[in-house]
């Protein structure tokens, strides 16, 4: 099972996920263990020059592919675990 866990954290690693904020306006991409690797805000949030919106869609993007980046980790445990319930959370 230990072997198991490395093997699903490495590929995890290698997977990306990406979230959004404000149609689409901000993305973040994430790898599969909840890491960011990128942020990508379209110019067009710059030109109202509303700093706190643009911090807020930021902040929700990366709750989004960290939301997503979690969902890939229970769905990979769960593959591993054989439907089994497992008595404790595994760090991501």
């Amino acid at each position: 099972m230990q072997g198991r866990l490395t093997q699903m954290q490495t590929e995890l690693a290698e997977q990306s996920v990406t979230g959004s904020a404000g149609g689409g306006m901000v993305k973040v991409t994430a790898d599969g263990r909840g890491q960011v690797r990128s942020v990508s805000i379209d110019p067009a949030a710059l030109t109202d020059a509303d700093v706190e919106m643009l911090e807020d869609l930021v902040l929700a993007a990366v709750a989004d592919a960290q939301r997503r980046a979690e969902d890939l980790y229970r769905t990979e445990l769960k593959k591993i675990a054989g439907g089994m319930p497992l008595p404790f959370q595994f760090p991501i």
